[in-house]
């Protein structure tokens, strides 16, 4: 066998020998790990050592390491000390709660007052609106009572408070119609300005219903005189109700001689239908034929422009018939629809007048052929039955075609125009009842009979 085969068969002196090897081989190997330990880059920390001379090493102890120094311990505190705590305690925590709750009112106020402001502001707001709404119901109503103008009901109130009031009481009391009746109202009749012969017509029929013992009743009576002055005015049927005043026809431009006496409101009455006639969509062109009156052109003028209508105007004493041809020529040129022709109104029972309206007449049928197509007379309702007598000798000397009855408001002689539609047979283009645009009416004979019997 050999000789280190087994460890048991080693001798004790062989044994201490290798332990004293392995003990410089382990010294060895400490000192070789040092060495490399050295070695090492500075700053890279060296692996510590392990193993058995890990175990080695000394470890530092507790009693080593430096320890902090403690602040030294309060004295306790006395029980009135103690006390005085608290109650800085309990003072904050009061001055803390009472200040908590002073925001939250502050807080609520300020929600409060933001309610009230808006409140008020919305209050202010929808009243604004209200008051905003009813200036703005306002201002339509009187602009449709403007554009409407005065009612032909309101306009022959002082005729109804004369010659109608006095009909009124005649009939009134219910009592039977017989010759006493009659007689007052031949009186009543024979006094209002409708004239005598249309007087004489209305008597002489009311008198041959009663003989025929139709009109026995006060009430019936009054209804057929309604149904006769209705007759009149529509010259037994002639004139169709609803109509248009004044039809512009197909001729173009179609021309309208507008006369009468001065202060008859024959300019004004120009305007006003000017301004219908442009809000019924046609071209309007006027003339200042008017040149007698210094202020006729100015007037006119002045409505032109508020109408928006072209004006041909002539000097102060030109003749009135080369201002009519030139606006008559203007308006061939132009391609207008309607020239409305304005023409001097000095006194009626002036011979003159009457010639030289003839010669501007004829002046206009030499710039136009068939012109002028209405000869329009302009009258005032105030003259009463003065007014029948101008109509008369102007439509002897000018073929009246139409009439317009002005100021009809102003008067309790309205009933004139009865009169003039019986003897004259000219039928009323227009009624004026105010001093507006609007005033100026077409005439209907159904309305009128209404407004009168009402």
């Amino acid at each position: 066998m050999h000789p280190i085969a087994s460890p048991l068969a080693l001798s004790t002196t062989e044994s201490l020998g290798l332990a004293a090897i392995a003990t410089v081989a382990l010294l060895l190997a400490l000192a070789a790990w040092r060495l490399l330990r050295g070695r090492r880059a500075p700053g890279v920390p060296s692996p510590g050592p392990s193993g058995p001379a890990a175990e080695l090493k000394p470890r530092p102890t507790t009693a080593a390491l430096p320890r902090p120094e403690r602040p030294p311990a309060a004295p306790p505190l006395t029980a009135e000390e103690r006390e005085a705590e608290e109650a800085k305690k309990r003072e904050a925590y009061r001055a803390k709660k009472e200040a908590e709750r002073l925001e939250r009112e502050r807080r609520a106020r300020e929600r409060e007052e933001a309610l009230a402001l808006a409140r008020a502001e919305a209050l202010a707001r929808a009243r604004a609106e209200e008051e905003a709404r009813r200036a703005a119901l306002e201002d339509e109503r009187r602009k449709a009572e403007a554009e409407a103008g005065r009612t032909l009901a309101a306009g022959l109130e002082r005729t109804r408070g004369g010659f109608m009031a006095r009909l009124n009481a005649l009939f009134a009391g219910g009592k039977l119609v017989d010759d006493a009746v009659l007689a007052d109202l031949e009186e009543v009749l024979f006094t209002a300005d409708i004239g005598v012969r249309t007087a004489t017509r209305l008597l002489e029929s009311a008198r041959e219903r009663v003989r025929r013992k139709e009109l026995s009743d006060p009430e019936r009576l009054k209804g057929a005189l309604r149904e006769e002055i209705a007759r009149i005015l529509s010259l037994d049927g002639a004139v169709r109700d609803g109509a248009a005043p004044a039809e512009i026809g197909t001729a173009r431009p179609f021309v309208v001689m507008v006369v009468g006496v001065n202060g008859s409101g024959k300019t004004t009455t120009v305007a006003k239908l000017a301004a219908q006639l442009k809000r019924a969509g046609h071209a309007v062109l006027l003339a200042a034929g008017d040149t007698f009156r210094a202020a006729a052109g100015e007037q006119l003028e002045i409505w032109a422009e508020r109408v928006g209508a072209p004006l041909v105007r002539g000097k102060e004493g030109a003749d009135p018939a080369a201002v009519c041809f030139e606006a008559i020529q203007q308006g061939l040129r132009t391609g207008v629809d309607v020239i409305l022709c304005d023409t001097a109104g000095r006194l009626h029972t002036k011979t003159p007048l009457m010639e030289e309206l003839k010669k501007v007449k004829r002046v206009m049928g030499k710039a136009a052929a068939g012109a002028p197509q209405e000869v329009l007379l302009v009258l005032d309702a105030t003259n009463g039955q003065n007014a029948i007598a101008q109509a008369r000798q102007f439509h002897e000397a000018l073929g009246v075609t139409g009439i317009a009855l002005t100021k009809l408001d102003g008067t309790a002689k309205g009933g004139v125009i009865i009169g003039i539609c019986d003897e004259l047979r000219i039928p009323v283009r227009y009624v004026g009842v105010g001093e507006t645009v609007a005033d100026l009416k077409p005439f209907s004979p159904v309305e009128f009979v209404e407004a009168l019997f009402q």
